[in-house]
């Protein structure tokens, strides 16, 4: 069953390698963290929601808002395939309703903040913002060509953006949900700005961050997408 439609528009994901120990404690239950040349990547993503659809009805000013969230990469044995899939730290949204659904439909852990955001067009550039209030004003920035290209098989930014599953450890349970959606373009990055206290908005966990620089900064086209609520329970 279709549960939400939308376009997930202007991906600006900035990656970082991280120990795997550290996330461990979040992993859920029948799932193992997934890998990229060896190295164990969570990343900041800013994007935009657009066109926003419940179970096909729109919802009145829900329809268009910004979402940031911290991710990492994990995968799932089914059978003899893989299932790869993200895990959500924490995702930021801008609407209260929108943290009450997704925190009692999916048990993720969404907060309510003030955000904004802001898309500049020139000739040769493009550049997005997003920002958000936790205590301080926080904010991502990327300034990137204006042409977008088609993705590189085997790349990294296939690696980042081919996770098609989110799973949730939800006490002694996983819950997953599908994400589809078709391969994104993404645009040649030239710099990018980051305000943030990783601690402040993530927890003592992650303050690592805050004295590291990016592995790679992305800007992903996006595309339409929807989610599916057909689940499966892990027990332990």
């Amino acid at each position: 069953m279709k549960f939400l439609k939308a376009e997930w528009r202007k991906l600006a994901i900035i990656n970082y390698e991280i120990n795997p120990d550290i996330l461990l404690k979040y992993l859920p239950k029948g799932t193992e963290l997934d890998f990229y040349q060896g190295k164990c990547y969570v990343s900041l993503v800013g994007f935009m929601f657009l066109n926003t659809k419940l179970l096909g009805l729109p919802i009145p000013f829900h329809r268009n808002f910004e979402e940031v969230n911290l991710r990492f990469y994990v995968k799932k044995k089914e059978g003899n395939q893989w299932k790869r899939g993200v895990v959500f730290i924490k995702e930021i949204v801008p609407k209260y309703a929108l943290s009450m659904v997704a925190n009692s439909v999916y048990k993720e852990n969404y907060k309510t903040l003030k955000m904004k955001n802001k898309m500049e067009y020139t000739d040769n550039d493009l550049i997005v913002t997003y920002s958000w209030k936790d205590i301080d004003w926080y904010s991502m920035q990327i300034t990137a060509e204006s042409k977008s290209q088609t993705m590189e098989d085997d790349s990294e930014f296939e690696f980042i953006t081919e996770h098609y599953w989110g799973f949730t450890k939800k006490e002694d349970k996983t819950s997953e949900y599908e994400v589809c959606h078709p391969k994104w373009e993404w645009y040649m990055v030239k710099k990018h700005q980051l305000e943030i206290d990783f601690k402040q908005v993530y927890g003592k966990d992650f303050e690592c961050l805050n004295h590291q620089k990016p592995i790679s900064v992305m800007l992903a086209e996006g595309s339409e997408i929807e989610v599916r609520t057909k689940k499966y329970l892990v027990q332990k």
